[in-house]
């Protein structure tokens, strides 16, 4: 009877080891999908990424996890696009850095290009997918969507900028683009590229005099504590974009693929939406940390920018006709 009651036990034993076992090997599976991107607490690239993984993660169920890292957790921007390359992460959300990959982005670097939100999803429609994404797959990006950083404005600690002549000598800091380094050469600033991350000290030791960043970044990087003034220029708007590398998002299953593009789609208007009510109030927490706000000239802007859309479409294969499909679509 011992005998027949300890086969029983190790047989009960043996079988939930088995069943446990197989249990951990599921959980083992579940495909981690790491997405990376520079954004503060309290920034629109951190309200953007927390809602995708909040909508897609119950999608995907057991088959994947969207994990974001934020706050520049995976490196810079510039880390992060190599570890795509390497397959060590699977996604970034960036901005700016990717004219440096797909020169015909710079497209989104030409000054009040775009008017307002509506217009950009028409030039997503029009002139994105079917221009600028086929290049960048050529270059080994796969764009999954299209988000925001948002309309961007110029602080700093001089004066406030009113016309273009307002920034002669202005030691400006930009993100690493040679368009946007153009852009405020030709309005006779002393423009230069910094990481992100970098700009807070760089500001509030004197290296740079101002910067320019959507309100989101302003106050996600705390720069209303180290400038005097903010100026509305509006200068540039500029899009998000979730990245993968074109090879190792060939390697994620078709069917979670889908499922995250699609989402990361579907977000858009949450994140349009979040943005434009985080201009509102983080204007606010702007003018209460006693920076100063001005209007500006904009008109007076737009004159100055002319060589700038020059330049973009002298050197930039098809970028006459991007530009012009792109203002174009303002009129629908």
């Amino acid at each position: 009877m011992k005998t027949e009651k300890t086969l029983k036990a190790l047989t009960f034993l043996g079988a939930a080891a088995l069943v446990g076992a197989f249990a951990s090997q599921a959980v083992a599976q579940q495909l981690e999908i790491k997405l990376g991107h520079n954004g503060n607490p309290g920034s629109l690239f951190d309200a953007s990424a927390a809602e995708f993984a909040r909508v897609v993660n119950p999608k995907l169920g057991d088959k994947a996890k969207i994990v974001v890292y934020a706050a520049e957790q995976l490196g810079k921007d510039e880390e992060m696009l190599k570890k795509l390359r390497l397959g060590t992460a699977e996604l970034a959300l960036n901005s700016t850095i990717m004219t440096q990959k797909v020169e015909s982005l710079g497209l989104f670097e030409l000054p009040y290009l775009v008017r307002d939100r509506e217009h950009m999803k028409r030039i997503e429609k029009e002139v994105f997918w079917p221009m600028i994404a086929p290049l960048a797959e050529k270059k080994g990006y796969k764009f999954l969507a299209v988000w925001e950083n948002g309309f961007r404005h110029i602080t700093n600690n001089a004066r406030p900028i009113v016309t273009p002549e307002d920034l002669k000598g202005i030691k400006l800091r930009t993100p690493s683009s040679k368009w946007r380094v153009a852009m405020f050469k030709a309005y006779g600033a002393n423009p230069s590229p910094l990481p992100y991350g970098e700009v807070f000290v760089a500001l509030k030791t004197g290296t740079f005099d101002g910067q320019e960043n959507p309100f989101p970044q302003i106050v996600g990087g705390r720069f209303q504590e180290v400038q005097k003034y903010l100026s509305l220029t509006g200068h540039v708007y500029s899009p998000a974009f979730i990245v993968a590398d074109v090879d190792h998002w060939k390697k994620v299953p078709a069917d979670v693929a889908k499922i995250i593009e699609d989402t990361a789609r579907e977000v858009q208007d949450y994140v349009f939406k979040t943005s434009a009510a985080m201009d509102i109030k983080y204007m606010d927490e702007v003018k209460a940390a006693g920076v100063a706000i001005n209007e500006a000239d904009k008109d007076a802007f737009v004159e100055a920018s002319k060589s700038v859309y020059e330049d973009f479409a002298k050197e930039v294969p098809g970028a006459d006709e991007m530009i012009k499909k792109a203002l174009a679509v303002a009129k629908k």
